[in-house]
């Protein structure tokens, strides 16, 4: 290639014309490209195309560069490099060059338009020019859409890599796409129109059903209140009448008061008349009366000398008595203890036979144990035994002591690796969410097959996700980024037939989208790389992409055919500095840097090397890392440690067992022989003792004469003290009768003068009650009069204060007529109160605020209705404007979809299939949920069915959408259409029946201009006249464009021929 200049850009002219055609098209510009001239591309350096105004044939090998037209053409009508699925940059669709150039001319009248695109690769920004004027991009979009050409339409414009999306679109962007294509120009604003009036139709039904409530609910609140209103006023009038009572109380109550003042005035000045002539009855007898008390003062002092002196003398006879009583126990303790000491000595004597008795028989038994023959060697031998035992206990103990420390370490280890199990299935679970968090219906087929296992013959793997086990999670991102999220949660089968099943059960029984896989039946995941790591390892590269994971052998197996995993090598930065170098190396076709993953294309033709790079992304499911072989070891260590030691220990208790039984069974023969060797030491020993004992006792014998001789002199002194103690006690009792005598003589006295007091008392008992009685009736009327006096003055006050008068103002006469009305008596006023109180506070919960606010809604409920009456204005306006623009834009609809549904129907019935398409739409009212749906069937015995994603093949979907863009074609309102190598995936009869439709629509008159690549052809296709035929050819050895005569080469290939 020629050098290319020191300032990296890339250049796009794009040239626009257009040409008139009869009024076509509703007299729109028919507008049909007529050069293309790319400049620096993928794979040109310098290409000129002349296309036909129909339909225009590119074909090519792979790598040729066919697509490169396509790119150029999207780039030179301000389209993204998204649109082509080939990156997210310029320089992604590209093999790194710094210029490329794409010239596009189109007729049009008054001049072509000329658009250019100078691209800057360094910072991805591009300046535009149009027809010679620079411009920004926004212009040279608003001029391309005049011209309705739409490259992000998939009905207009389909990439190569964007086939596969096609059969993806919802019913909805199908509707859309379809309606920006072939549509009349304000179909598709009519649309948008309709959604945005069905929004507002909703904000207008929402409010108006809103304010309805709101009205209703205000009307229903008033109505309620207006009851409160009334129970309101009535509630008033009771007060009012309640306030009238309580104003003529008091004046009643001062006036019942002032007149029992009066009366009682009365009744105190005849109390203190009977005071008076009571009192002058009464003098004489109490005069008699306090005689008699003079004389009974002495007498009574004398009795109560007298009464003193008689308890003096009781209490010194109690005390005589008392000395008594101590002398005879004092007698009776004498007695107690001599028969103590009779009955010890009599059990003394007891003791001293019973001894004498003991001993005789230990001698008879010591004679008969002195003849039996001696046990010590017997001894001797089984206490060697014993020893050895004890030893070999120790030792068994002590390995006992080394297996319990060793289990204690194990199941230490066993908690480490139990931990360990759990993070590992921990981190299996987050996987799996991870997982259901992404696709739920793979999750929920996961969940069968675990309980389905058995329905299977061989070897079912969970989606690779789960079961791929990277080593270094550094290293997930180059394994996530090279295979597919569809493979990534697809099931891996060893046998076809399991395979079939699980779909079977779950996505026809469930209707569950799930991807499955069928394992190579030879194994591949053993499958050498091209070349050796070392010869590679210069540039930077430190492994393959199958070194860095482990996975189950029909995974591995499938990756490596499917994706070359074992021939994909991985570097590092040095690789990313040596790129130019690493892209020449043959056997490399796609390699892994440290943030880039690089695809490497070789042309068949010319044998040079395109190269694609992205950036590789984060990983974000293969970074849990759980190694299941590790994990399974772990388990099985743990099992088989924790058994060894359990069948250890339990050998060596049965050995301490059967050491414990027989060192038992020696320790009591050595008892008992010891209690034979012992048995004649034990008897000496005991006579010996109770010999002693015996002399003990015949030593410590009572002399019972000598102790009754002192009982008796001990209680002959104690009877003289009673004598001398009974001669005082007889002294003290004469002098307690004496004084006794004396105290009757003057009890006697004072008896007759009691009697003659109380005669008296009795006789004026009754005037004094009459006396006491009248003068406390005195008091207790001069004390009820000032009570009274202060009482009416305080009710008078409180009269005048309650009906706000002053003290010296009258009652108004208003007052006096209102009074009039009421009753007179507390009683009755009392009684009415009651009851219009009773019958005010019936009304509860009301005050003036219930009015204010009954005055207040009334207002506001005028006023809803007002608004409410032009919010439904309002609304059935809307509604008659969507109901005008419904018709404006589905009556058209429905004619484009019949017509796109009449040439779609026979496409398919020409080759034998079925297929329609219809207006779909659930509710007829929701404009955003309009759609357009394909419906097919390929075969006989099925169904008509929905294109998806998943239920056809991708040839039937291919067929689908080839044929669904030929029922568009004729009604096309672009300039031209572009399908890119739309035929790859269809089988030979289809695409020759395809093939044919394709020309005989796209070769119309009234057909707008049609691109189809392709890089192979059938034989023996029928063609048309109309048809302009492009063959790209690539390789070091073509002429450049501008030297091609097509002429020539006829005349030369005819000359071949005639010689042939």
């Amino acid at each position: 290639t020629s050098q290319w200049p020191p300032t990296c850009r890339r250049y796009v002219y794009t040239t626009l014309s257009h040409k008139s055609n009869g009024g076509q098209l509703d007299k729109l510009a028919h507008l049909c490209c007529k050069t293309s001239t790319l400049y620096s591309d993928r794979t040109y350096d310098y290409s000129v195309v002349y296309p036909g105004p129909n339909l225009n044939m590119i074909v090519g090998a792979n790598g040729t560069g066919k697509s490169s037209i396509v790119c150029a053409i999207c780039l030179g009508l301000a389209g993204k490099t998204a649109i082509l699925g080939r990156g997210d940059k310029v320089n992604n669709v590209s093999d790194g060059r710094t210029k490329t150039l794409c010239n596009h001319s189109r007729y049009k009248t008054g001049g072509n338009l000329v658009i250019n695109r100078e691209i800057h690769v360094e910072n991805n920004q591009s300046l535009w020019m149009l027809n010679g004027r620079h411009c920004n991009q926004k212009t040279v979009e608003e001029e391309v859409k005049a011209l309705r050409i739409q490259v992000s339409n998939l009905c207009q414009f389909l990439p190569q890599e964007k086939v596969g999306e096609f059969a993806k679109m919802s019913k909805i962007e199908l509707l859309e796409a379809t309606e920006k294509s072939v549509g009349p120009p304000e179909m598709y604003e009519y649309h948008c129109e309709l959604k945005n009036f069905r929004n507002r139709e909703r904000e207008l039904e929402n409010i108006v059903k809103e304010k309805a409530s709101f009205l209703e609910k205000a009307k229903l609140r008033n109505e309620r209140n207006k009851h409160d209103v009334n129970r309101y006023y009535e509630k008033k009038r009771h007060l009012d009448v309640i306030e009238l009572l309580e104003k003529k109380k008091p004046w009643v109550e001062y006036e019942t008061t002032r007149k029992d003042l009066e009366e009682v005035k009365k009744e105190r000045d005849e109390a203190k008349r009977q005071l008076s002539s009571l009192k002058q009855a009464q003098t004489p007898m109490l005069r008699k009366i306090q005689q008699i008390e003079n004389q009974l003062k002495p007498t009574e002092a004398q009795i109560k000398a007298k009464t003193a002196a008689i308890k003096e003398a009781s209490l010194k006879c109690k005390q005589k008595q008392d000395q008594l009583d101590r002398k005879h126990k004092e007698i009776e303790d004498i007695k107690q203890t001599l028969r103590l000491k009779q009955m010890e000595e009599e059990d003394h004597q007891k003791r001293i036979s019973n001894t004498r008795r003991t001993i005789e028989d230990l001698k008879a038994e010591l004679a008969k144990v002195s003849d039996q023959p001696d046990v010590t060697p017997q001894i001797n031998t089984v206490n060697m035994e014993l020893r050895r035992i004890q030893e070999t206990r120790a030792k068994l103990e002590g390995e006992k002591s080394d297996l319990r420390r060793e289990r204690d370490n194990i199941f230490a280890e066993s908690k480490r690796l139990e931990k360990k199990l759990n993070d590992m299935n921990n981190m299996m679970n987050a996987k799996e969410e991870k997982l259901r968090g992404r696709h739920r219906d793979t999750h929920a087929a996961l969940q069968w097959l675990r309980k389905n296992r058995d329905l299977f013959g061989g070897n079912v793997h969970e989606p690779m996700m789960l079961v791929i086990n990277v080593k270094d999670h550094r290293f997930a991102k180059y394994v996530e980024n090279h295979i597919s999220f569809h493979d990534l949660r697809a099931f891996v089968f060893q046998k076809k037939d399991d395979m079939e099943r699980f779909m079977t059960e779950v996505r026809d029984k469930l209707n569950l989208k799930v991807n499955s896989i069928s394992a190579p039946e030879e194994s591949c995941s053993k499958r050498a790389p091209s070349r050796n790591i070392e010869s590679i390892r210069r540039f930077g590269f430190f492994t393959y992409l199958r070194e860095m994971f482990d996975a189950p052998d029909e995974v591995m197996s499938y990756l490596c055919q499917q994706y070359k995993v074992h021939d994909v090598p991985v570097g590092n930065e040095q690789t990313k500095a040596m790129i130019r170098t690493v892209i020449e190396e043959p056997y490399i076709k796609v390699l892994y840097t440290t943030d880039e993953r690089y695809t490497l294309k070789r042309s068949f033709y010319s044998n040079k090397i395109s190269t694609s790079n992205s950036a590789v992304h984060p990983s974000q499911y293969l970074t849990i890392t759980v190694d299941a072989e590790e994990k399974r070891q772990l388990e099985q260590q743990m099992k088989s440690k924790l058994r060894d030691i359990d069948e250890r220990m339990e050998a060596l208790q049965k050995e301490i067992v059967a050491l414990d039984r027989r060192d038992n069974e020696l320790l009591a023969q050595k008892k008992k022989l010891s209690e034979q060797k012992g048995k004649k030491r034990q008897l000496e020993q005991k006579i010996s003792t109770k010999q002693d004992s015996l002399r003990q006792m015949e030593q410590n014998a009572i002399d019972l004469q000598k102790i009754e001789e002192d009982t008796k002199m001990k209680i002959t002194a104690v009877n003289s003290q009673k004598v001398t103690i009974v001669a005082a006690f007889m002294a003290q009792m004469k002098l307690r009768a004496k004084l006794t005598m004396e105290k009757v003589y003057l009890a006697l006295e004072t008896v007759g003068l009691t009697a003659e007091k109380t005669k008296l008392e009795n006789d004026c008992k009754e005037g004094a009650s009459e006396l006491r009685t009248t003068d406390q009736k005195c008091t207790r009327l001069e004390q009820r009069k000032v009570q009274l006096h202060e009482q009416c003055k305080g009710l008078l006050k409180r009269a005048k204060t309650i009906c706000r008068m002053q003290s010296d103002e009258s009652l108004p006469e208003d007052l006096r007529n209102a009074f009039s009305k009421l009753p007179d008596t507390l009683d009755e006023i009392d009684a009415m109160l009651n009851e219009e109180r009773s019958r005010a506070e019936c009304f509860t919960g009301l005050s003036e605020n219930v009015v204010e606010e009954y005055n207040r809604r009334e207002q506001e409920i005028k006023h809803l209705e007002k608004e409410l009456e032009d919010k439904t204005n309002a609304l059935n306006a809307y509604r008659q404007n969507i109901s005008e623009a419904k018709e404006r834009w589905l009556n058209p609809l429905k004619q484009l979809v019949e017509q796109i549904n009449s040439k779609f129907s026979d496409f398919f019935r020409t080759m034998q299939c079925a297929g329609e398409v219809d207006l779909h739409s659930e509710n007829e009212e929701e404009y955003d949920k309009y759609g357009i749906r394909i419906r097919v069937k390929f075969h006989s015995s099925t169904q008509l069915h929905e294109l998806t994603p998943y239920h056809q093949s991708g040839g039937e979907r291919s067929v689908s959408t080839m044929l669904y863009l030929m029922a568009l074609q004729e009604l096309n309102r672009c300039p031209f259409r572009v399908v890119d190598e739309i035929n790859q995936g269809m089988d030979p009869v289809n695409e020759r029946r395809v093939f044919d439709i394709v020309v005989r629509t796209a070769c119309k008159e009234t057909t707008s201009q049609y691109f189809f690549i392709t890089p192979k052809l059938l034989q023996n296709l029928q063609y048309a006249d109309e048809m302009t035929i492009l063959c790209v050819h690539n390789g070091p050895y073509m002429l450049p464009p501008n030297q091609w005569d097509e002429k020539a080469f006829i005349r030369r290939c005819l000359q071949r021929k005639a010689r042939a």
